[in-house]
């Protein structure tokens, strides 16, 4: 039980870590999805989208 704090403080410490690169993830997706929505609806469409029928 010496090195309890250690271990619980690593953990913590990793724990903390990946779920802000998730946060960090989720809210960048968001974010160049509505980049991509504004675009699409100022009339700039992609390349791999094809060409408009």
């Amino acid at each position: 039980m010496s090195h309890f704090a250690y271990v619980a403080a690593s953990y913590a410490a990793a724990f903390g870590t990946i779920a802000g690169l998730i946060l960090w993830v989720w809210l960048d997706g968001r974010a160049r999805r509505r980049e991509l929505d504004a675009l699409e609806a100022a009339g700039i469409r992609r390349r791999s989208a094809g060409e408009p029928q």
